[in-house]
């Protein structure tokens, strides 16, 4: 079967060839090992998750061309994707995405709903299409103070589903700060722990869409009694619910009777239910029954960490003045850092080169505009000082005042954002001081931006004098 396998993704390969520019064609598909083929469907490993990615947003035409020539015209093609690499003492660890070739990649690619608007089944904990990406677990969400609560809270869930006073739990947070990681985190720990249970993921534009099409043709009874067979129902977005009365009032319903029933609601906000327009009094004040966790902009330490996190996941060793550039650089959510990791790692593997610092600033000129050029750190020395009126030699010393301390901090935070330079150059423009303080300033000026609106207001208003010097 191994030689089968083998012979057959080389007549893919052959194929493949003449669509692929050389480059291209040893980048991406030299690395794919062929592991089976069963009647139709043929199973490739590669060796990343961003990896599959690209193979799926790039490569499908071509994939599917070779393989429907080789295997038939009812050819399907399986990823087996390594998440972990691995060690001496533990195998790696892979996930398999069936039917590719353009599935959908969050949860079973490709795979039937088992929800149809016009008819509704029976639901088996088994076959149910969670709709949950077995990517995201507790173990690859990295913790930090700025979703500590709600992690504590997931897993309580995860381990006694309907049973905690967490139910219903709300999860809020700005854009990219994790919430839709952590629930599916949840899920999918509910289903590998306890496979009788049946765990249904859902945005809100999924459920209104279903609804709709129910009202539309009748089924709303059929509508409700599919969601009513649920354990643990994750709804995504909830905010978007404002202002539509009907799809409110079904959830109402349907909210009720599985939180009557002990099943396990969970759901995800923009901001916490206080805070919610358009929506029903009642539905509110039931959002309000379990606990509502927030979820923050990640700190310094968390970023690093998620980038450290990310890049080992893609078996990538990322040298730590990259990450501490990219941490600081990056300032604006997780899945912008996301896409700028996986740039880095295209860059890096495209152009064969090693990720460098040099390599990381290259790669941010095309993404973010703020670093496109630079001021000095003398400007900006300068700047600082004469705004908050104090001696400029002072601030560059070693003098520890609060009131030469803070300004030095501010300086060392707009040079780690406006420059280029090292957190241990910066440093060095400052006395001396070593990596350990730069990082502390950086921080403590965060911080404070977070406590002090008058502080936050000065910083943003200096940084406006800094950006006009740059344009």
């Amino acid at each position: 079967m191994v030689a089968d396998c083998t012979t057959l993704w080389n007549d893919c390969l052959d194929i493949i060839k003449t669509n692929v520019e050389e480059e291209n064609f040893n980048t991406w598909f030299r690395p794919i090992v062929p592991l089976r083929v069963e009647g139709d469907v043929l199973t490739i490993q590669v060796p990343s998750q961003f990896f599959y990615e690209w193979l799926e947003d790039n490569y499908v035409p071509t994939l599917k061309k070779a393989i429907t020539k080789v295997l038939g015209n009812n050819a399907r093609l399986e990823y087996s994707v390594i998440v972990d690499s691995g060690n001496t003492q533990s195998p790696p660890v892979m996930v398999n995405y069936p039917n590719g070739m353009g599935g959908k990649r969050n949860g079973s690619p490709g795979a039937e709903s088992d929800y149809s608007p016009f008819t509704f089944k029976a639901l088996n904990p088994q076959t149910v299409n969670s709709r949950l990406n077995p990517y995201y677990s507790f173990d690859n969400f990295v913790e930090g103070d700025c979703n500590r609560l709600a992690r504590s809270a997931g897993l309580a869930v995860a381990k006694k589903p309907g049973v905690t006073s967490f139910n219903p739990l709300m999860l809020y947070g700005g854009v990219g700060v994790g919430k839709t990681h952590l629930v599916q985190a949840i899920g999918n720990e509910i289903r590998n722990n306890m496979p009788n249970k049946i765990v249904l993921y859902v945005d809100q534009n999924d459920f209104t869409t279903q609804f709709l099409n129910a009202l539309q043709n009748h089924k709303l009874q059929d509508f409700q009694n599919f969601y009513l067979q649920v354990d643990l129902l994750i709804l995504d977005d909830v905010q978007f619910l404002a202002g539509r009365e009907k799809t409110q009032e079904m959830f109402f319903h349907i909210f009720n009777q599985l939180h009557q029933s002990g099943k396990q609601i969970i759901m995800t906000s923009d901001c916490p239910p206080r805070d919610l327009k358009g929506f029903q009094e009642r539905l509110l004040s039931r959002f309000k029954w379990g606990l509502t966790a927030d979820l923050q902009e990640p700190d310094f330490e968390t970023k690093l960490a998620i980038i450290h996190r990310k890049m080992q996941a893609d078996g990538i060793e990322i040298p730590t003045d990259v990450a501490e550039y990219l941490a600081y650089s990056v300032d604006t959510n997780l899945r912008d850092m996301e896409g700028v990791l996986n740039s880095l790692i295209f860059h890096a593997t495209l152009l064969k080169k090693n990720i460098d610092l040099d390599l990381a600033k290259e790669v941010l000129k095309n993404i973010i505009k703020e670093i496109q050029s630079d001021v000095s750190v003398d400007y900006i020395q300068k700047t600082v000082a004469e705004y908050f009126k104090v001696d400029l030699d002072s601030m560059k010393g070693k003098v520890k005042k609060r009131e030469i301390v803070i300004p030095r901090q501010v300086a060392m935070y707009f040079c780690k954002r406006y420059t280029q330079l090292t957190l241990a150059l910066i440093g060095e423009n400052f006395g001396g001081r070593d990596h350990s303080t730069v990082i502390h300033a950086l921080e403590s000026v965060e911080d404070m931006m977070k406590t002090d609106a008058n502080f936050k207001s000065s910083v943003e208003e200096l940084g406006k004098k800094l950006k006009m010097r740059m344009n």
